[in-house]
């Protein structure tokens, strides 16, 4: 099969899979009771998905690693590529676990969390270290940024926990993290084939085939979410294949809606805590803010992913 052909096999096959188990998993965890708790303090217009089932996330690790497993045998870069996904959505699934179906709302605890997501990224940023190389492509530029080891490791573990991260705060709206990732994922898939590795650009087109397979189910109303399990495996894919393709630069170029959101969240706390009580935001992240301007969920969630379209632009035009 001619490499320009396999990420668009592998997504339809991942958006295929989606549809296939996505029914019989929204009732299997109905029959579990894990619906998603919903912040008292949050849009009062968010109170009516109180219920629905929560921890979609599976359905798009599945179907990522069947499309995957498709193009069977694996290179390296995809088997590492798998464990970032599978093993972040993993943390992220004990965390969805702990709160919807052991019933403690507060899931894993923040140490818990921190101390797994930096475990997983330490054994990444060591794997990286040692075989794809310790230099980042510059963006708008032909040039790279060489780093020494004992500091090319603790930047890419923070890379891989803040974009785990980031991508958990914006997963707020119906659509809005699943839509953005596969968007942002897009871009990394073009500039992965550009530089020649076709390996991981299979990777890309079936996360975002998986992607778009769980909106049919997402897509508002959402009959399903994703949770934790499905932003921390997103959040790491999106980390992984910036690592892999030594263009972490410019993930905060592409994933600049990541960024804004974390910002948002960083200065209302920082912000509130100065003034003991005063908000830059009517409600943090960034996406709360303009619901509670009186716009739709809907109108903020095409928007935001419009907006992720426009920095996938800029990060395609610092490529080339």
């Amino acid at each position: 099969m001619a490499p320009s052909a396999a990420p668009f096999v592998s997504a339809l096959v991942a958006f295929f899979v989606s549809l296939l188990i996505g029914p019989w998993l929204i009732s299997y965890l109905h029959r579990l009771r894990a619906g998603q708790r919903v912040r008292e303090d949050g849009p009062k217009t968010h109170l009516t998905k109180s219920g629905t089932p929560t921890m979609g996330g599976i359905m798009i690790v599945i179907a990522l690693v069947v499309a995957t497993v498709f193009f069977y045998p694996l290179t390296d870069n995809q088997i590492i590529m798998l464990f970032a996904i599978v093993g972040f959505a993993v943390v992220g699934f004990l965390d969805d676990y702990i709160k919807v179906v052991a019933k403690r709302s507060l899931g894993l605890r923040a140490r818990e969390k921190l101390v797994a997501q930096f475990g997983l990224g330490l054994l990444i940023a060591l794997y990286a270290s040692a075989r794809v190389g310790t230099d980042f492509l510059i963006p708008f530029s032909t040039n790279t940024l060489e780093l020494p080891v004992w500091l090319y490791v603790p930047v890419t573990v923070f890379v891989l926990v803040g974009t785990v991260n980031a991508v958990n705060l914006t997963d707020g709206l119906d659509g809005l993290a699943t839509t953005s990732v596969a968007v942002s994922m897009t871009a990394f898939g073009l500039i992965a084939f550009l530089l020649g590795y076709y390996d991981l650009t299979v990777v890309t087109g079936a996360l975002v085939g998986g992607c778009l397979g769980f909106l049919w189910f997402n897509a508002p109303p959402a009959r399903i979410i994703m949770g934790d399990t499905g932003s921390f495996g997103l959040g790491a894919a999106l980390a992984a294949i910036a690592i892999l393709t030594k263009t972490t630069l410019y993930l905060p170029i592409i994933g600049a809606l990541y960024v804004i959101e974390t910002l948002s969240v960083i200065i209302q706390v920082a912000y509130f805590r100065l003034t003991r009580g005063g908000r830059v935001f009517r409600m943090a992240p960034l996406h709360h803010h303009f619901e509670e301007t009186g716009l739709a969920e809907t109108t903020v969630m095409i928007r935001f992913v419009l907006t992720a379209v426009l920095f996938a632009a800029v990060g395609l035009l610092a490529f080339l």
